[in-house]
């Protein structure tokens, strides 16, 4: 795909706030939703549980500008948008009703430590990670989070009744409807701009049945500043390690997530880059702890948001960095934006995961044709789904192991490394022959299908 704006390019700065807008609408709902649901899970009372959603917009906002910029050897440098990650929703509701939020806040500290000891290790991690490896990783980032689109769409428990009504469905139709045929029949600035304009209109659509809540809005205060040390910090070494193995488990879904921003922006991520990437992202979390917000990470959604508008521009994503700034300064624009009903939110969610999956396949079509990375391929996708798909398979192992391969992402990603590294390489006579079967195969004697076969053999063995 053709980008419209490249890495390194600053749109018009109308432009710019448009397209920084729809990033900041695609990705508040998610850092407002980890501490209002970690907060709400321990008891907190209403005003400190906003204190935690006033600081995690302020933390998201330095951080994904500190990525997005690079200050020093620190951030990626890649428009990458940075907030509360739902990966440490479980150990943070466990630690907070053990210890109150002084626990997690200092289970994170002293974890974020491990994510940037694991920075300087970068050069070697990434050298397993091959564009086969790549291809499963972003490919598993895609379809494991698809079904938080599809949580959005049902807006209740799966078991209600009012899960996916025929308003929800339609509003999520509607929402989807606008962003696809803005795409497709639209160019330029409009073109680019189709996640925040499908959000719009599904938004409007929501307001004329009646669908949207404003009295968030109405409640919220005007200006609110930050408090770090609010809860200061207390330390408990069963908290620690949980903590540490969830921080774990970001590493590796940072590494498919940046690699996969990188194949969107047409950028080689390399070791180096990675390093700078995941540094950010530890010091990120350390920071986030100190202002009292809960840790960290790169948003997925947002990688899928840069495939489909051709925008890699790293400076509309820092100007969504401001926008969450304001968000936690001013709680009544960020009020405002998670006012955006989850049907809504649904809709487009459907595009910008498809779009990450996109990615991992590109990738994976690039990776040589032979049976042995079948397999990786194979293997890796199965294990990453099964445990995202059935979560009870992992149920009967111990408490700390379970909670490290809960994620498809991370389950997918350590299987598909150990095949790679364990699996002998494919001899060139092995490929030949993987080749040669587009020869022998056809659909019929004289099928056109056997004709073209034998070019693409022919050019893949030259």
């Amino acid at each position: 795909m053709k980008l419209l704006y490249t890495l390194n390019e600053r749109p018009p700065h109308g432009l710019t706030f448009l397209l920084a807008l729809q990033h900041m609408l695609a990705s508040i709902g998610g850092i407002v939703a980890v501490p209002l649901i970690v907060g709400t899970s321990i008891g907190l009372p209403v005003d400190e549980i906003v204190t935690l959603i006033n600081a995690a917009l302020l933390a998201s906002g330095i951080v994904t500008i500190a990525q997005c910029v690079g200050i020093g050897p620190v951030g990626i440098r890649l428009p990458v948008v940075m907030g509360s990650s739902f990966a440490f929703l479980g150990v943070a509701i466990s630690i907070g009703k053990e210890g109150g939020v002084s626990s997690i806040m200092g289970a994170s500290l002293v974890g974020s430590f491990v994510v940037i000891l694991a920075s300087f290790y970068m050069d070697k991690i990434r050298k397993l990670f091959p564009t086969v490896v790549s291809g499963v990783v972003v490919t598993l980032i895609g379809l494991t989070i698809l079904p938080v689109a599809m949580n959005w769409v049902g807006d209740a428990p799966a078991v209600s009744e009012e899960f996916a009504t025929l308003p929800k469905l339609f509003l999520a139709m509607i929402s989807l409807g606008i962003v696809i045929a803005v795409s497709v029949y639209c160019k330029g600035a409009v073109a680019a701009s189709a996640i925040v304009i499908g959000l719009a209109g599904g938004y409007i659509v929501a307001l004329s049945m009646g669908m949207v809540n404003l009295d968030q809005v109405a409640s919220a205060k005007w200006i609110s500043g930050p408090e770090p040390f609010k809860y200061g910090f207390t330390f408990s070494f069963g908290a620690i390690i949980s903590m540490s193995l969830v921080y774990i488990v970001v590493i590796a879904e940072a590494t498919g997530d940046f690699m996969a921003l990188g194949s969107n922006c047409h950028a080689k991520v390399t070791g180096r880059d990675l390093k700078r990437g995941l540094l950010g992202d530890g010091i990120g979390s350390t920071l986030s702890a100190i202002l009292t917000a809960m840790p960290l990470a790169s948003f997925s959604q947002n990688v899928g948001i840069v495939g489909i508008t051709g925008v890699a521009s790293r400076y509309v994503v820092a100007a969504t960095g401001g926008l969450l700034i304001l968000g936690g300064l001013f709680p009544k624009l960020a009020a405002l934006a998670v006012t955006i009903p989850k049907p809504v939110l649904g809709g487009v969610g459907f595009v910008m995961f498809g779009m990450i999956a996109y990615a991992g396949i590109r990738m994976l079509i690039k990776a040589a044709d032979t049976k042995r990375n079948a397999l990786v391929i194979c293997v890796g996708l199965a294990s990453g789904l099964a445990v995202t798909f059935e979560p009870r398979l992992i149920q009967h192992l111990p408490h700390e192991i379970a909670n490290f391969f809960h994620s498809g992402i991370t389950t997918g990603t350590i299987i598909t490394v150990l095949l790679h590294q364990i699996l002998p390489e494919s001899s060139a006579k092995e490929a030949l022959e993987d080749d040669e079967v587009y020869e022998e195969v056809s659909l019929s004697p004289d099928s056109d299908l056997d004709e073209e076969a034998k070019p693409l053999t022919a050019q893949k063995n030259s």
